[in-house]
């Protein structure tokens, strides 16, 4: 029998669906007491796409999975597994979503699961499948973050119904080989598209800093009345962004340093979208230039484990990711989580 010549996995594309429903932070204010000028200087927020009643999680991830598979020049059959990262599954416990969306693509025969890492879910979901591709003969393997947060957000409390948003971006990992031909870049450290490194680390004593009090095991609902305070999202958003801005300059340097680089290694940075000012942090604590990080969470808001996935479509779809192109994404969540990977487009 021939031996089968084994590619590195690299991501061969990526692909986002974003709900037609577009409320702007002018609509937001004749429901709630605030206005643009308040979310804006405190978010960086303009807008964000909302879901419709009887749309679902799997829906919008879905939608992403045809819009990557399209890009890839792929067919669905050509895929061997689903993983989905996501915070609000369509079903508490199972089934789970992957599987869902596994049977509204038709596919038969491959594993599908959920990863629930809250806005780091995407960046656990890469590491994932890498770890899948190196040791199995699985050569496509699909990774969505998707994401209803609309389902799970008090919309009467200005606080947190001004940050979020729904949507789905997704990453086809890869060991066919790459279709970009690379420039000649032999400067560069790197030269082949695939994967350089990653990080996945949690501080789970800040669980109870970004949470949804009830609905699971531990405060589960049975009958009687339900508070909304109880089944929506609650946040601590100073200890949340002080944690943040943190582990984002920490995921940045450590990357940097244990893969003997610097940021003029970097072509993008693509951090989770929860807040510009985070950005502004640490890009003002590590010295790099704004310009580095790709944001584009004006236009969508967070969209948690989303959000590094539609940006990176974005980015592809727009012609800003270029043969060779090196990228650190970073990413922080609810858990508290948070992580990076870094690979070569």
């Amino acid at each position: 029998m021939k031996e089968e010549i084994m590619f590195p996995v690299y991501i061969r594309s990526f692909g986002s669906f974003i709900p037609k429903r577009r409320v702007t932070n002018e609509e937001l204010s004749k429901t709630v007491d605030t206005d643009d000028e308040w979310i804006r200087s405190h978010t960086g927020i303009g807008a964000r796409h909302l879901a419709e009643d009887n749309e679902a999680t799997s829906d919008l991830a879905e939608q992403a999975a045809r819009n990557a598979v399209e890009r890839a020049g792929m067919n669905l059959e050509d895929l061997d597994c689903i993983v989905v990262a996501t915070a609000t599954p369509d079903h508490i416990g199972f089934p789970s979503t992957a599987c869902i969306v596994q049977s509204k693509l038709g596919l038969k025969k491959i594993p599908a699961f959920d990863v629930t890492a809250g806005c780091t879910g995407f960046i656990y979901a890469l590491e994932i499948a890498l770890a899948f591709m190196k040791d199995s003969h699985m050569k496509n393997i699909l990774v969505i973050g998707a994401e209803k947060l609309s389902s799970i957000t008090n919309w009467a409390d200005r606080n947190t119904c001004v940050l979020f948003g729904d949507g789905a971006g997704c990453a086809i990992l890869s060991t066919i080989e790459s279709p970009r031909h690379l420039e000649d870049r032999s400067s560069r450290k790197f030269k082949e598209p695939g994967f350089i490194d990653s990080l996945l680390y949690s501080e789970g004593s800040g669980s109870e800093y970004l949470m949804v009090p009830s609905g699971g095991s531990k405060n589960p609902i049975m009958g009687g009345e339900v508070n909304i305070e109880d089944v929506s999202l609650y946040m601590d958003g100073r200890k949340v962004y002080t944690f943040a801005v943190r582990v984002v300059s920490e995921t940045i340097v450590e990357l940097l340093e244990r893969n003997e680089m610097t940021i003029e290694d970097i072509d993008w940075i693509v951090p989770h979208q929860a807040n510009s000012r985070i950005i502004q942090a640490a890009s003002k604590r590590l010295k790099i230039p704004m310009e580095k990080f790709f944001l584009n969470i004006e236009d969508y808001a967070n969209t948690s484990a989303a959000s590094i996935g539609i940006a990176c479509a974005e980015m592809q779809e727009k012609g800003l990711l270029k043969a060779g192109d090196v990228v650190l994404t970073v990413g922080f969540g609810a858990g508290l989580t948070y992580g990076g990977n870094l690979f070569v487009w």
